[in-house]
Formats: C-alpha cells, sequence, structure tokens
C-alpha cells in the first residue's frame, strides 16, 4: 500500500513539473534589469487625452509585457508645459514634435531613438485671408499676426525666424494649429503661423477659399521619440530593442518608425538658439522683431 502512494505521488509531482515547464514556456519573460517603471510624454493638441491614451494604449500594454515595467502616460495640451515636463526630466519616453525635439536634444540631453510617422520634412506656412492685400511677409508690419506656443517649430521658431526685422502691433499665441485658423476666419488677426501639415488637416473645416498662404517656410525633420538621459545604457537598449521588435499595429498606433534611422535636430537647434533671444520681445505691444547691432536672421543665418 506504501509502495502504491509512494508511486502515486511520484507521478503528481511528475505531472506539476511538466505543467509549471508548459506553463513558463508560453509566458514572455521580461528582460532582467529593465526598468520598473517608465512615464511616456505626449503632446496631444486638439485630439485630447482620451483619445491620445487610446492610440497609445496598445504601446502602453505591450512595453509593460515586454519590460516587466509599469507605464504610465501623460498627455499634455500644448509645448509650453511638454518644454517644463523635458526640461525637468519627468518624461523617460517623450514622443516629440520637431520643436520640442530640438530643445530635448539640446537643453536636456534627450536621446532621438526612432523618428515620427508623417512627411519626413515639415515646414512652416503664414496663412491670411484670401482678400488679404499682403504679398510678402513684409507687407504685415504693424498688425496683429498669431503664432503657436513656444516650443513649437513650425507654429513659432519658423516663423519667428522669417520673421526677423519687422515690427507688430501684437503677436497672439495660439494653444494649438486649429486656433491659429479660427482667430483669421473670425478676423481677430491678419495672418497665422502653422505647420503646412496641420493647415492642410484642419482647412477644410473652414471655407477653403478665404484662407490662402502668403509664406512657405524652410523644411526641418519631422519629430522624434526620446529618451531620458537618466534611463542607463543597459535599459535604453532594453527600451530600444522592445520598440525595435513590437508588431507593426502598435507601432502604427503609436506613430513611430521602428525600422528607420532616428532623425537630427543639428540645424533646427542652431535655428532655435538665433531665434531665442528675441522671445523677450514677442509679448511687447508693439512686438519688435529685430536686436540693436545685428542684421536680418535671413543674412546670419544664410548656410
Amino acid at each position: 500500500m506504501k509502495r502504491r502512494q509512494l508511486v502515486g505521488w511520484g507521478l503528481i509531482g511528475v505531472c506539476l513539473a511538466l505543467l509549471f515547464n508548459l506553463t513558463g514556456c508560453n509566458q514572455r519573460s521580461a528582460p532582467s534589469g529593465g526598468p520598473s517603471r517608465l512615464v511616456i510624454g505626449l503632446v496631444s493638441y486638439d485630439t485630447g487625452a482620451a483619445a491620445s491614451v487610446d492610440a497609445y494604449t496598445p504601446l502602453k500594454n505591450y512595453l509593460s509585457e515586454a519590460l516587466g515595467a509599469q507605464i504610465e502616460l501623460e498627455p499634455v495640451f500644448n509645448e509650453l508645459r511638454a518644454v517644463e515636463q523635458i526640461q525637468a526630466q519627468a518624461w523617460d519616453l517623450a514622443f516629440a514634435p520637431a520643436g520640442l525635439a530640438a530643445i530635448a536634444v539640446e537643453d536636456a540631453q534627450y536621446i532621438p531613438l526612432f523618428p515620427l510617422q508623417g512627411s519626413p520634412k515639415q515646414r512652416s506656412v503664414v496663412v491670411v485671408p484670401a482678400d488679404s492685400t499682403a504679398e510678402s511677409l513684409s507687407d504685415l508690419a504693424n498688425e496683429v499676426i498669431a503664432l503657436g506656443e513656444p516650443g513649437s517649430a513650425t507654429g513659432y521658431y519658423l516663423p519667428l525666424y522669417d520673421l526677423y526685422g519687422l515690427t507688430f502691433a501684437e503677436i497672439r499665441f495660439a494653444p494649438t494649429p486649429k486656433t491659429v485658423l479660427e482667430w483669421l476666419a473670425q478676423g481677430d488677426v491678419a495672418a497665422g503661423a502653422l505647420s503646412e501639415e496641420d493647415y492642410q488637416q484642419y482647412r477644410n473645416e473652414f471655407d477653403a477659399n478665404t484662407l490662402r498662404v502668403l509664406h512657405e517656410s524652410r523644411t526641418i525633420n519631422n519629430g522624434a521619440v526620446l529618451l531620458s538621459p537618466a534611463i542607463d545604457r543597459n535599459q535604453q537598449r532594453l527600451i530600444e530593442d522592445a520598440m525595435q521588435a513590437a508588431p507593426a499595429s502598435v507601432a502604427s498606433d503609436a506613430g513611430y518608425i521602428a525600422n528607420a534611422a532616428p532623425p537630427t535636430f543639428d540645424q533646427l537647434i542652431q535655428l532655435v538658439d538665433k531665434v531665442r533671444p528675441l522671445e523677450d520681445r514677442v509679448r511687447e505691444q508693439p512686438a519688435v522683431l529685430t536686436m540693436p547691432g545685428e542684421g536680418s536672421a535671413a543674412e546670419e543665418a544664410a548656410p
């Protein structure tokens, strides 16, 4: 009887061991040495927090399993708040438009990992009402114009660069690209700057015949997925490998290109550095976009 009991317990032990082994084979084990928590920063503009979280939820779930980490999504509504979070290194990963990416790389030593989806070359456009008499940027002198928030390459830095040397009655700062077009449609401003991509996206919500493009800027690289310098090299490799190996649908929903080299921002950083001395004047009335003893920004920055 005892022998049968021993044999029975032995068989049960073997079965349990096989069961544990099979279960373990079907589970993805998280790599050792990975981060325990990651905060992912997003700029959500008009989509709102809920829509941004929905779009990035597949990536959140995937990285949580692949890295064995707690993943948090933190959407913000404009570049001002995003710049604050970047400068405080509060975001471990950031999905950053070009202007924010340039600031993050230059000021906070963030590391570009992957390019964002969309046109690889971005530009700013200055838009005016279709019946405006302006034929060039100089014709906007002494008018009220709209820019994006500081931190936006296409809404703020590029147009400021091109508008150097002019004086405006007032410069207003729109919290979103769509707001620029709303102000134009309402007659609140004589001109407004935003990205060409945003203009094409939102123009159909207004009468297309009431707006026209007055000026196009130079092109710059698109934004990037950035990694905080506070992440150590081993964890950086694990995060980069996991994002590169993500299913195509996950990367597509999150808006990054997993199999492409990260963009560089050297030229944009130089442009931002040239524009920053003007920032003390842009909120004055009138706003005089010149600095004593300097020539035009276009002359000084010509390649």
